[in-house]
């Protein structure tokens, strides 16, 4: 009888104990989901940035660009060295850091020569762009969601060239375009196993560092104002953001970031308007709630198929 006892009292003790583990491995997912979403939140905020500090640099954007980038190269290599990330270099890593460069290189040209809204907002279409590039190269066939999505953001695209053809933005707008193909370039690459995203950051920013900050030396105002806006660029709204951005992507499931993302396109015009008195036409901002609402329409259809 006592030997039944042992035995139960064994058995009841090892069902608390794992009942304690599951619930401790619980914890520790849920903690780490909420780590993810909120570095995804962070970078968000400090994505939206770049519009304002942009706008208040004179400098030729390829110049505001190569000193952002070459400090944000720096930034992103010393937390590699700080969290001993090992630092790789392949086929699918390059491509990536051409994608980060195209990335800030067109978006700083777009700030220049259009709206910050309609930049940001014609970046934001990433993901119509992977759904293309799916179909194109991998003969991934869109869906009834995915086609549904595509005409929705090229109507809403429609309207932004629209207010550029009578601003005068158009050009503007184009290079905001690519920003967005190459940014749906940056979402692909990291789905092959021989990606990684923080070295395709690195290489990304320090070789376009490397590239344009020669043409600071073109530049003829230099006062603490534009150096506070460059550091700012370079450290918080590239280098913290684009560091926070992969800790979050790594925490949090792909529709997950990408809803979170949308505070960007949102908060990026706004801090403008309220702090450079820059604002978006009437058929822009038109168009910026026929794109938001299309690709919050399929981020909610994902998230739905997936159950996440």
């Amino acid at each position: 009888m006592t030997d039944l006892n042992t035995k139960a009292t064994g058995a009841q003790t090892n069902i608390e104990a794992t009942g304690a583990l599951n619930n401790a491995k619980a914890s520790g997912l849920h903690n780490k989901r909420r780590t993810g979403i909120l570095a995804m939140v962070a970078a968000s905020i400090c994505f939206s940035t770049g519009g304002l500090l942009i706008k208040l640099i004179p400098w030729n954007p390829l110049a505001i660009n190569g000193a952002r980038t070459l400090i944000a190269g720096l930034v992103i290599g010393l937390y590699l060295i700080i969290t001993k990330h090992p630092l790789k270099f392949n086929r699918i890593v390059f491509v990536g850091a051409l994608c980060m460069a195209g990335v800030t290189t067109f978006f700083t040209i777009a700030n220049k020569l259009t709206t910050a809204g309609n930049a940001i907002l014609l970046q934001y279409t990433a993901p119509i762009w992977i759904i293309i590039l799916l179909a194109v190269l991998f003969g991934v066939r869109p869906g009834k969601v995915e086609i549904i999505t595509i005409v929705t953001v090229l109507i809403g695209i429609a309207c932004f060239f629209v207010d550029s053809l009578s601003a005068g933005g158009l050009m503007g707008d184009l290079f905001a375009l690519l920003a967005g193909i190459c940014y749906a370039g940056v979402f692909m690459l990291n789905q092959f196993e021989e990606g990684d995203a923080l070295s395709s950051m690195f290489f990304g920013q320090l070789s376009c560092g490397l590239v344009f900050f020669p043409m600071v030396m073109r530049e003829t105002v230099f006062d603490a104002r534009i150096w506070g806006c460059i550091i700012l660029l370079g450290t918080v709204q590239v280098g913290l953001a684009y560091i926070l951005f992969s800790i979050g992507t790594k925490y949090t499931d792909p529709v997950t970031s990408s809803v979170i993302n949308a505070m960007e396109p949102i908060l990026n015009p706004v801090l403008v308007a309220v702090f450079y008195g820059e604002h978006l036409g009437k058929p822009a901002l038109i168009g910026a709630v026929i794109v938001l609402c299309g690709i919050l329409f399929y981020q909610s259809q994902e998230r739905t198929r997936t159950g996440s």
